[in-house]
């Protein structure tokens, strides 16, 4: 049987979560990071690929009035959480959680393509290493039985923007390369332009572990790589800013 439910807390305990109870995917830095770098403005509709239990979404539901967010994601337990979760932060009215594979989805009216695509894609590739014995865990993480490489994520993205719109990642640092080549698409052609790539330190001094790459559909402008953000002191506290966005909101560039 598996354990009930854990709820907690993120953004100062302004936004309520239920998540997997013990051995599910937890919800973590990474969800908050990714919603304070998305430019989303009022009115605007923001999907979430690989949503999980709807922790991006929630966030920025939070940060920013009047935007719409919607998550797709292939676990129906986590999809029935985010539902949930929705009524939680009194949401039900401004999101909505769908069952489906990113492999797949489409929006089936190109008028009704989003203005902004956020993900957080797993972390490994499948196979390269020893598989979480919870599925849930395991399929979060990328090493379950799934052929889902970055540019399967990229592609669902690129199909489900407008034109113009923005698409935001975080992901592993080392990953960066193979991130700026699924832009690109299987012919070569460049889909995406306008790149931001926001490296995320652990303390001043170490390579980054995070980075959070920001594109926009159609656009050809010339990348920027931005100074980043150092997410600790030396004594292991937030820094200042890190501090901002993680408690406060703020947006992350």
């Amino acid at each position: 049987m598996k354990a009930a439910p854990e709820e907690i807390y993120v953004l100062n305990q302004s936004v309520r979560l239920l998540q997997p109870g013990e051995g599910g995917f937890r919800t973590s830095l990474d969800s908050v990071m990714l919603a304070a770098a998305c430019p989303a403005k009022a009115g605007d509709r923001v999907l979430d690929l690989g949503c999980g239990v709807g922790g991006a979404i929630f966030c920025v539901l939070k940060r920013l009035a009047g935007v719409f967010g919607c998550g797709i994601e292939i676990q129906d337990e986590y999809v029935e959480l985010a539902r949930q979760n929705a009524a939680l932060n009194n949401n039900t009215d401004r999101c909505e959680f769908i069952h489906g594979n990113i492999a797949e989805f489409e929006v089936s009216d190109p008028k009704q393509r989003f203005d902004h695509v956020i993900f957080n894609p797993p972390f490994m590739e499948a196979g390269t290493w020893t598989p979480s014995p919870d599925t849930g865990r395991a399929t979060a993480l990328g090493h379950a039985d799934f052929d889902l490489d970055i540019g399967v994520w990229v592609d669902c993205a690129f199909r489900n923007l407008k034109s113009g719109g923005s698409m935001t990642i975080i992901h592993r640092a080392d990953r960066t390369d193979e991130i700026i080549q699924a832009m690109c698409g299987r012919t070569g052609n460049r889909r995406f332009g306008a790149v931001e790539i926001f490296p995320l330190w652990p303390r001043d001094g170490q390579a980054a572990k995070r980075v959070v790459i920001r594109a926009v559909k159609d656009r050809k402008t010339p990348a920027t790589i931005h100074a980043g953000l150092i997410l600790h002191e030396a004594n292991g506290d937030y820094t200042e800013k890190a501090d901002a966005v993680l408690r406060n909101g703020e947006r992350l560039f």
